[in-house]
Protein backbone atom coordinates (compact mmCIF):
# COMPACT_ATOMS: atom_id res chain seq x y z
CA UNK A 1 0.00 0.00 0.00
CA UNK A 2 1.87 2.99 -1.32
CA UNK A 3 0.41 5.46 1.20
CA UNK A 4 2.57 3.96 3.98
CA UNK A 5 5.85 4.10 2.05
CA UNK A 6 8.27 6.23 4.04
CA UNK A 7 5.93 6.66 7.00
CA UNK A 8 7.25 6.13 10.52
CA UNK A 9 4.82 4.32 12.78
CA UNK A 10 5.17 3.94 16.53
CA UNK A 11 3.48 0.63 17.34
CA UNK A 12 2.48 0.35 20.98
CA UNK A 13 1.58 -2.93 22.66
CA UNK A 14 -0.39 -2.99 25.89
CA UNK A 15 -1.16 -6.15 27.86
CA UNK A 16 -3.33 -8.79 26.19
CA UNK A 17 -3.14 -12.13 24.45
CA UNK A 18 -3.81 -10.31 21.17
CA UNK A 19 -0.13 -9.28 21.26
CA UNK A 20 0.49 -12.31 19.07
CA UNK A 21 -1.33 -10.48 16.26
CA UNK A 22 0.97 -7.48 16.70
CA UNK A 23 3.88 -9.51 15.38
CA UNK A 24 2.08 -10.02 12.08
CA UNK A 25 0.92 -6.40 12.06
CA UNK A 26 4.53 -5.23 12.44
CA UNK A 27 5.56 -7.45 9.53
CA UNK A 28 2.77 -6.07 7.34
CA UNK A 29 3.71 -2.48 8.16
CA UNK A 30 7.31 -3.12 7.18
CA UNK A 31 6.20 -4.87 4.00
CA UNK A 32 4.06 -1.81 3.15
CA UNK A 33 7.16 0.39 3.26
CA UNK A 34 6.83 1.91 6.73
CA UNK A 35 9.44 2.00 9.46
CA UNK A 36 8.20 0.74 12.82
CA UNK A 37 9.31 1.63 16.32
CA UNK A 38 7.80 -0.72 18.89
CA UNK A 39 7.02 0.42 22.44
CA UNK A 40 5.72 -2.13 24.96
CA UNK A 41 4.19 -1.89 28.40
CA UNK A 42 5.36 -4.18 31.19
CA UNK A 43 2.08 -6.11 30.86
CA UNK A 44 2.66 -6.61 27.12
CA UNK A 45 5.98 -8.29 27.91
CA UNK A 46 4.04 -11.07 29.64
CA UNK A 47 2.53 -12.02 26.24
CA UNK A 48 5.25 -11.13 23.70
CA UNK A 49 8.99 -10.75 24.11
CA UNK A 50 10.71 -7.53 23.04
CA UNK A 51 13.22 -9.71 21.20
CA UNK A 52 10.50 -10.94 18.82
CA UNK A 53 9.32 -7.42 18.06
CA UNK A 54 12.90 -6.21 17.66
CA UNK A 55 13.60 -8.95 15.13
CA UNK A 56 10.46 -8.06 13.14
CA UNK A 57 10.87 -4.28 13.28
CA UNK A 58 14.64 -4.13 12.93
CA UNK A 59 14.76 -1.66 15.81
CA UNK A 60 15.44 -1.95 19.51
CA UNK A 61 12.17 -2.05 21.45
CA UNK A 62 11.50 0.57 24.11
CA UNK A 63 9.87 -0.56 27.36
CA UNK A 64 10.82 2.02 30.01
CA UNK A 65 10.51 5.75 30.41
CA UNK A 66 13.88 5.60 32.15
CA UNK A 67 15.64 4.17 29.07
CA UNK A 68 19.07 5.82 29.10
CA UNK A 69 19.81 5.24 25.41
CA UNK A 70 18.31 8.60 24.52
CA UNK A 71 20.92 11.35 24.94
CA UNK A 72 18.42 13.58 26.74
CA UNK A 73 16.85 10.60 28.56
CA UNK A 74 13.44 11.58 27.13
CA UNK A 75 12.18 8.74 24.92
CA UNK A 76 8.60 9.92 25.41
CA UNK A 77 9.47 13.19 23.66
CA UNK A 78 11.83 11.91 20.99
CA UNK A 79 9.75 8.92 19.88
CA UNK A 80 6.54 10.94 19.59
CA UNK A 81 8.18 13.74 17.59
CA UNK A 82 9.52 11.29 14.99
CA UNK A 83 6.19 9.54 14.37
CA UNK A 84 3.71 9.96 11.54
CA UNK A 85 1.19 8.00 13.61
CA UNK A 86 0.96 6.28 16.97
CA UNK A 87 -0.90 2.96 16.80
CA UNK A 88 -1.78 1.01 19.95
CA UNK A 89 -2.54 -2.61 19.07
CA UNK A 90 -3.63 -4.27 21.23
CA UNK A 91 -5.17 -1.53 23.34
CA UNK A 92 -6.45 -3.01 26.60
CA UNK A 93 -9.34 -1.76 28.72
CA UNK A 94 -6.83 -0.66 31.34
CA UNK A 95 -4.80 1.30 28.81
CA UNK A 96 -7.90 3.06 27.50
CA UNK A 97 -8.72 4.09 31.06
CA UNK A 98 -5.17 5.40 31.45
CA UNK A 99 -5.60 7.55 28.35
CA UNK A 100 -8.89 8.98 29.59
CA UNK A 101 -7.39 9.88 32.96
CA UNK A 102 -4.17 11.24 31.49
CA UNK A 103 -2.09 8.83 33.56
CA UNK A 104 1.54 8.64 32.52
CA UNK A 105 3.48 6.45 34.92
CA UNK A 106 4.98 4.27 32.15
CA UNK A 107 6.47 4.99 28.73
CA UNK A 108 3.62 4.16 26.33
CA UNK A 109 0.90 6.22 28.06
CA UNK A 110 3.44 8.99 28.67
CA UNK A 111 4.28 8.96 24.97
CA UNK A 112 0.57 9.25 24.06
CA UNK A 113 0.18 12.21 26.39
CA UNK A 114 3.33 13.95 25.12
CA UNK A 115 2.68 13.53 21.39
CA UNK A 116 1.99 16.67 19.32
CA UNK A 117 -1.76 16.12 19.15
CA UNK A 118 -2.24 18.30 16.06
CA UNK A 119 0.10 16.33 13.80
CA UNK A 120 0.59 12.83 15.29
CA UNK A 121 -2.68 10.90 15.22
CA UNK A 122 -3.39 8.27 17.88
CA UNK A 123 -5.15 5.14 16.62
CA UNK A 124 -6.45 2.47 18.99
CA UNK A 125 -7.20 -1.19 18.22
CA UNK A 126 -9.03 -2.39 21.35
CA UNK A 127 -8.75 -6.01 22.52
CA UNK A 128 -10.58 -7.51 25.49
CA UNK A 129 -13.19 -9.97 26.69
CA UNK A 130 -16.72 -9.37 25.43
CA UNK A 131 -18.06 -8.46 28.89
CA UNK A 132 -15.21 -6.01 29.41
CA UNK A 133 -15.95 -4.46 26.03
CA UNK A 134 -19.67 -4.06 26.77
CA UNK A 135 -19.16 -2.76 30.31
CA UNK A 136 -20.53 0.79 30.74
CA UNK A 137 -17.17 2.00 32.08
CA UNK A 138 -15.37 0.80 28.96
CA UNK A 139 -17.97 2.28 26.63
CA UNK A 140 -17.84 5.55 28.55
CA UNK A 141 -14.04 5.58 28.32
CA UNK A 142 -14.17 4.79 24.61
CA UNK A 143 -16.47 7.73 23.98
CA UNK A 144 -14.22 10.03 26.00
CA UNK A 145 -10.97 8.97 24.38
CA UNK A 146 -12.56 9.54 20.96
CA UNK A 147 -13.75 12.96 22.07
CA UNK A 148 -10.19 13.70 23.15
CA UNK A 149 -9.01 13.07 19.59
CA UNK A 150 -8.06 9.39 19.38
CA UNK A 151 -9.27 7.27 16.46
CA UNK A 152 -10.94 4.06 17.65
CA UNK A 153 -10.71 1.37 14.97
CA UNK A 154 -13.40 -0.84 16.48
CA UNK A 155 -13.30 -4.52 17.36
CA UNK A 156 -13.95 -7.87 15.73
CA UNK A 157 -16.50 -10.50 16.66
CA UNK A 158 -15.74 -14.16 17.23
CA UNK A 159 -14.13 -16.73 19.47
CA UNK A 160 -12.00 -15.31 22.27
CA UNK A 161 -9.04 -16.78 24.14
CA UNK A 162 -11.17 -17.12 27.27
CA UNK A 163 -13.47 -19.52 25.45
CA UNK A 164 -16.35 -17.07 25.05
CA UNK A 165 -17.62 -15.61 21.80
CA UNK A 166 -18.62 -12.04 21.00
CA UNK A 167 -17.35 -8.53 20.39
CA UNK A 168 -14.00 -7.45 21.74
CA UNK A 169 -11.44 -9.31 19.63
CA UNK A 170 -8.70 -7.16 18.19
CA UNK A 171 -9.15 -6.63 14.47
CA UNK A 172 -7.01 -8.81 12.24
CA UNK A 173 -3.61 -7.33 11.27
CA UNK A 174 -4.65 -6.85 7.63
CA UNK A 175 -7.78 -4.96 8.75
CA UNK A 176 -5.76 -2.67 11.01
CA UNK A 177 -3.28 -2.06 8.19
CA UNK A 178 -6.16 -1.17 5.87
CA UNK A 179 -7.65 1.27 8.40
CA UNK A 180 -4.30 2.90 9.11
CA UNK A 181 -3.59 3.25 5.39
CA UNK A 182 -6.99 4.81 4.79
CA UNK A 183 -6.52 7.25 7.66
CA UNK A 184 -3.13 8.45 6.41
CA UNK A 185 -4.12 8.67 2.73
CA UNK A 186 -4.80 12.02 1.04
CA UNK A 187 -8.56 12.59 0.96
CA UNK A 188 -8.93 13.56 -2.69
CA UNK A 189 -12.44 12.16 -3.14
CA UNK A 190 -14.18 13.48 -0.04
CA UNK A 191 -17.84 14.12 -0.84
CA UNK A 192 -17.90 11.67 -3.75
CA UNK A 193 -19.88 8.43 -3.87
CA UNK A 194 -17.98 5.82 -5.88
CA UNK A 195 -19.78 2.81 -7.34
CA UNK A 196 -17.55 -0.13 -8.35
CA UNK A 197 -18.43 -3.40 -10.08
CA UNK A 198 -16.00 -6.28 -9.68
CA UNK A 199 -15.43 -9.92 -10.54
CA UNK A 200 -17.06 -12.18 -13.12
CA UNK A 201 -20.71 -12.96 -13.70
CA UNK A 202 -22.16 -16.47 -13.81
CA UNK A 203 -24.76 -17.34 -16.43
CA UNK A 204 -26.62 -20.52 -15.50
CA UNK A 205 -27.08 -23.34 -18.00
CA UNK A 206 -28.76 -25.56 -15.44
CA UNK A 207 -28.72 -25.74 -11.61
CA UNK A 208 -25.10 -27.00 -11.52
CA UNK A 209 -23.43 -25.58 -14.64
CA UNK A 210 -22.89 -22.15 -16.07
CA UNK A 211 -20.77 -19.82 -18.16
CA UNK A 212 -18.25 -17.58 -16.41
CA UNK A 213 -14.64 -16.39 -16.76
CA UNK A 214 -11.37 -16.32 -14.84
CA UNK A 215 -11.80 -12.86 -13.29
CA UNK A 216 -10.89 -12.97 -9.59
CA UNK A 217 -12.31 -9.56 -8.66
CA UNK A 218 -8.98 -8.51 -7.11
CA UNK A 219 -8.63 -5.37 -9.24
CA UNK A 220 -12.13 -4.17 -8.49
CA UNK A 221 -11.73 -4.79 -4.77
CA UNK A 222 -8.42 -2.92 -4.82
CA UNK A 223 -10.13 0.00 -6.57
CA UNK A 224 -12.89 0.03 -3.93
CA UNK A 225 -10.27 -0.01 -1.18
CA UNK A 226 -8.34 2.85 -2.79
CA UNK A 227 -11.49 4.94 -3.26
CA UNK A 228 -12.43 4.49 0.39
CA UNK A 229 -8.89 5.48 1.42
CA UNK A 230 -9.29 8.63 -0.70
CA UNK A 231 -12.27 9.63 1.44
CA UNK A 232 -15.15 8.55 -0.80
CA UNK A 233 -18.29 6.71 0.17
CA UNK A 234 -17.93 3.42 -1.69
CA UNK A 235 -20.46 0.85 -2.89
CA UNK A 236 -19.16 -2.40 -4.35
CA UNK A 237 -21.26 -4.71 -6.51
CA UNK A 238 -19.45 -8.05 -6.64
CA UNK A 239 -19.96 -11.07 -8.82
CA UNK A 240 -19.24 -14.57 -7.46
CA UNK A 241 -15.78 -14.16 -5.88
CA UNK A 242 -14.22 -15.28 -2.62
CA UNK A 243 -12.65 -12.07 -1.34
CA UNK A 244 -13.12 -10.25 1.97
CA UNK A 245 -15.04 -6.98 1.78
CA UNK A 246 -12.72 -3.96 1.98
CA UNK A 247 -13.02 -2.07 5.26
CA UNK A 248 -15.61 0.70 5.21
CA UNK A 249 -17.13 -0.42 1.90
CA UNK A 250 -20.78 -1.38 1.38
CA UNK A 251 -20.98 -4.60 -0.64
CA UNK A 252 -23.76 -6.21 -2.66
CA UNK A 253 -23.34 -9.69 -4.11
CA UNK A 254 -24.83 -10.72 -7.45
CA UNK A 255 -24.49 -13.72 -9.76
CA UNK A 256 -25.67 -12.98 -13.27
CA UNK A 257 -25.11 -10.09 -15.66
CA UNK A 258 -28.79 -9.20 -15.44
CA UNK A 259 -28.60 -9.01 -11.65
CA UNK A 260 -25.49 -6.83 -11.91
CA UNK A 261 -27.23 -4.62 -14.48
CA UNK A 262 -30.28 -4.15 -12.24
CA UNK A 263 -28.20 -3.37 -9.15
CA UNK A 264 -25.82 -1.04 -10.98
CA UNK A 265 -28.41 1.02 -12.82
CA UNK A 266 -30.30 1.55 -9.57
CA UNK A 267 -27.28 2.46 -7.43
CA UNK A 268 -25.72 4.66 -10.12
CA UNK A 269 -28.48 7.16 -9.38
CA UNK A 270 -26.74 7.96 -6.09
CA UNK A 271 -23.13 7.86 -7.30
CA UNK A 272 -20.87 10.58 -8.66
CA UNK A 273 -18.21 8.18 -10.01
CA UNK A 274 -18.81 4.79 -11.63
CA UNK A 275 -15.89 2.39 -12.18
CA UNK A 276 -16.84 -0.74 -14.13
CA UNK A 277 -14.05 -3.25 -13.44
CA UNK A 278 -16.32 -6.33 -13.63
CA UNK A 279 -15.77 -8.89 -16.40
CA UNK A 280 -19.40 -9.23 -17.43
CA UNK A 281 -20.47 -12.11 -19.68
CA UNK A 282 -21.50 -10.87 -23.13
CA UNK A 283 -24.07 -13.64 -23.62
CA UNK A 284 -26.21 -15.98 -21.54
CA UNK A 285 -28.19 -19.12 -22.39
CA UNK A 286 -31.59 -18.18 -23.76
CA UNK A 287 -33.22 -20.73 -21.48
CA UNK A 288 -31.68 -22.22 -18.36
CA UNK A 289 -32.83 -25.74 -17.58
CA UNK A 290 -34.67 -26.29 -14.29
CA UNK A 291 -32.90 -29.64 -13.87
CA UNK A 292 -29.38 -30.81 -14.56
CA UNK A 293 -28.89 -31.62 -18.24
CA UNK A 294 -27.68 -35.21 -18.25
CA UNK A 295 -25.99 -37.16 -21.00
CA UNK A 296 -27.92 -40.29 -22.01
CA UNK A 297 -25.13 -42.25 -23.66
CA UNK A 298 -26.36 -41.57 -27.18
CA UNK A 299 -23.50 -39.21 -27.99
CA UNK A 300 -25.94 -36.41 -28.83
CA UNK A 301 -24.80 -33.00 -27.60
CA UNK A 302 -27.49 -30.57 -26.41
CA UNK A 303 -27.85 -27.40 -28.43
CA UNK A 304 -27.68 -24.14 -26.51
CA UNK A 305 -29.12 -20.90 -27.82
CA UNK A 306 -27.72 -17.64 -26.52
CA UNK A 307 -28.99 -14.10 -26.07
CA UNK A 308 -26.96 -10.95 -25.49
CA UNK A 309 -26.68 -9.59 -21.97
CA UNK A 310 -27.48 -5.94 -21.27
CA UNK A 311 -24.52 -3.57 -21.61
CA UNK A 312 -24.03 -2.20 -18.10
CA UNK A 313 -21.32 0.35 -18.87
CA UNK A 314 -23.05 1.76 -21.95
CA UNK A 315 -26.38 2.02 -20.13
CA UNK A 316 -24.86 3.97 -17.24
CA UNK A 317 -22.62 6.09 -19.49
CA UNK A 318 -25.63 7.18 -21.58
CA UNK A 319 -27.88 7.86 -18.59
CA UNK A 320 -29.07 11.44 -18.08
CA UNK A 321 -26.85 11.88 -15.01
CA UNK A 322 -23.72 10.78 -16.89
CA UNK A 323 -24.50 12.90 -19.93
CA UNK A 324 -25.10 15.93 -17.73
CA UNK A 325 -21.71 15.49 -16.06
CA UNK A 326 -23.10 14.51 -12.65
CA UNK A 327 -21.69 10.98 -13.00
CA UNK A 328 -18.13 10.31 -14.20
CA UNK A 329 -17.80 6.87 -15.82
CA UNK A 330 -14.68 4.74 -16.10
CA UNK A 331 -14.68 1.49 -18.07
CA UNK A 332 -12.36 -1.50 -18.13
CA UNK A 333 -11.44 -3.59 -21.15
CA UNK A 334 -9.85 -7.04 -20.84
CA UNK A 335 -8.42 -7.96 -24.23
CA UNK A 336 -6.31 -10.84 -25.53
CA UNK A 337 -4.57 -8.93 -28.36
CA UNK A 338 -4.21 -5.47 -29.94
CA UNK A 339 -4.97 -3.90 -26.57
CA UNK A 340 -4.74 -0.20 -27.44
CA UNK A 341 -6.73 -0.51 -30.67
CA UNK A 342 -9.50 -2.63 -29.18
CA UNK A 343 -9.69 -0.64 -25.94
CA UNK A 344 -9.75 2.68 -27.80
CA UNK A 345 -12.61 1.44 -29.96
CA UNK A 346 -14.47 0.28 -26.87
CA UNK A 347 -14.06 3.66 -25.20
CA UNK A 348 -15.59 5.40 -28.20
CA UNK A 349 -18.36 2.84 -28.49
CA UNK A 350 -19.31 2.99 -24.81
CA UNK A 351 -19.04 6.77 -24.66
CA UNK A 352 -16.91 7.00 -21.51
CA UNK A 353 -14.27 9.67 -20.84
CA UNK A 354 -11.72 7.18 -19.48
CA UNK A 355 -11.15 3.52 -20.24
CA UNK A 356 -8.64 1.23 -18.55
CA UNK A 357 -7.23 -1.54 -20.73
CA UNK A 358 -5.37 -4.70 -19.78
CA UNK A 359 -4.57 -8.13 -21.19
CA UNK A 360 -7.07 -10.48 -19.58
CA UNK A 361 -5.12 -13.77 -19.70
CA UNK A 362 -2.12 -12.03 -18.12
CA UNK A 363 -4.06 -10.61 -15.19
CA UNK A 364 -7.03 -12.83 -14.29
CA UNK A 365 -6.37 -14.36 -10.88
CA UNK A 366 -3.01 -12.59 -10.48
CA UNK A 367 -1.97 -10.18 -7.73
CA UNK A 368 -0.31 -7.79 -10.17
CA UNK A 369 -1.13 -6.29 -13.54
CA UNK A 370 -0.20 -3.63 -16.11
CA UNK A 371 -2.70 -1.03 -17.31
CA UNK A 372 -3.23 1.38 -20.17
CA UNK A 373 -5.30 4.53 -19.53
CA UNK A 374 -7.11 5.68 -22.66
CA UNK A 375 -8.98 8.96 -23.10
CA UNK A 376 -9.77 11.39 -25.90
CA UNK A 377 -6.19 12.68 -25.89
CA UNK A 378 -4.51 9.30 -26.35
CA UNK A 379 -3.14 6.68 -23.99
CA UNK A 380 -0.71 6.31 -21.07
CA UNK A 381 0.78 3.04 -19.88
CA UNK A 382 1.15 2.16 -16.22
CA UNK A 383 3.87 -0.48 -15.80
CA UNK A 384 3.26 -3.78 -14.06
CA UNK A 385 2.79 -3.49 -10.32
CA UNK A 386 0.57 -4.90 -7.61
CA UNK A 387 -3.13 -4.36 -8.22
CA UNK A 388 -3.36 -2.24 -5.09
CA UNK A 389 -0.62 0.08 -6.32
CA UNK A 390 -2.36 0.32 -9.69
CA UNK A 391 -5.69 1.00 -8.00
CA UNK A 392 -4.16 3.79 -5.92
CA UNK A 393 -2.75 5.39 -9.07
CA UNK A 394 -6.03 5.00 -10.94
CA UNK A 395 -8.00 6.65 -8.13
CA UNK A 396 -5.47 9.51 -8.02
CA UNK A 397 -5.93 9.93 -11.78
CA UNK A 398 -9.72 9.96 -11.47
CA UNK A 399 -9.49 12.49 -8.63
CA UNK A 400 -7.62 14.85 -10.95
CA UNK A 401 -10.46 14.61 -13.49
CA UNK A 402 -13.52 15.09 -11.29
CA UNK A 403 -14.66 18.21 -9.46
CA UNK A 404 -13.66 18.71 -5.83
CA UNK A 405 -16.60 18.36 -3.45
CA UNK A 406 -17.25 19.47 0.07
Amino acid sequence: MTQLAGKHIVLGLSGGVACYKSAELCRLLIKAGATVQVVMTEAAEQFMTPITMQALSGRTVYTSQWDAREPNNMPHINLSREADALLIAPCSADFIARLVQGRSDELLSLLCLARPIDRVPLLLAPAMNREMWLHPATQRNMAQVAQDGAVVLGVGNGAQACGETGDGRMLEPAEILEDLTAYLSPKKLVGHHVLVTAGPTFEAIDPVRGITNHSSGKMGFAVARAARAAGAEVTLIAGPVHLPTPRGVQRFNVQSAQQMFDATTEMANRASIFIATAAVADWRPAHASDQKIKKDGSGDVPTLAFVENPDILAAVAHSPRAESGALYCVGFAAESENLIAHASAKRARKGVPLLVGNIGPATFGQDDNALVLIDAEGHREIPRASKQVLADELIAEIARRVPVKG
